[in-house]
């Protein structure tokens, strides 16, 4: 079964981020530049926040909202949820149905190495049951089986 760690490798563990001075308006370019769904909140070296596309749906309906003067380090979810990089598909799936995530930050030896979404675990775990399908196929002679469902004598 995969895990985090191999499928930040497939995938990339490119860490797209903003400093929490940002506005809202440069985090959704930054997102629309890199076609995805959430960006991390960089102060220095350290990660101190997430802020997704539902954070904009919930930000949006505030009176007064305005995504080019509002700063994303006022906005950002700060409880950031973790996952080790040994963890497999299924327990990442369990999490996010779980805690109802769509992200999770991989952690290895304190150090934020990447971030996995619903999405790449998906993906992830339909290639993995894809992989075993075929590799069963493989194993079945499926003219010995077609001979005998028709009844069949040559």
């Amino acid at each position: 079964m995969k895990t985090a760690r191999e499928m930040l490798l497939e995938k990339g563990n490119e860490i797209i981020a903003v400093s929490p001075d940002a506005t809202l308006y440069d985090a959704i370019q930054v997102m629309i530049d890199h076609n995805i769904g959430a960006v991390l909140i960089k102060d220095g070296e350290k990660i101190t926040g997430i802020w997704t596309e539902r954070d904009l749906v919930r930000n949006s309906v505030q009176a007064g909202f305005n995504p080019k003067t509002a700063k994303i380090g006022d906005y950002m979810v700060t409880n950031l949820k973790k996952t080790s990089g040994d963890t497999t598909c299924m327990a990442m799936m369990d999490k996010f149905l779980g805690m109802r995530l769509r992200h999770l930050l991989v952690e290895e030896q304190g150090k934020i190495t990447g971030l996995i979404s619903i999405g790449d675990v998906i993906k992830g775990s339909l290639m993995e049951k894809t992989a075993e399908l075929e590799a069963l196929n493989k194993m079945v002679k499926w003219d010995y089986y077609e001979n005998w469902r028709w009844k069949r004598k040559d």
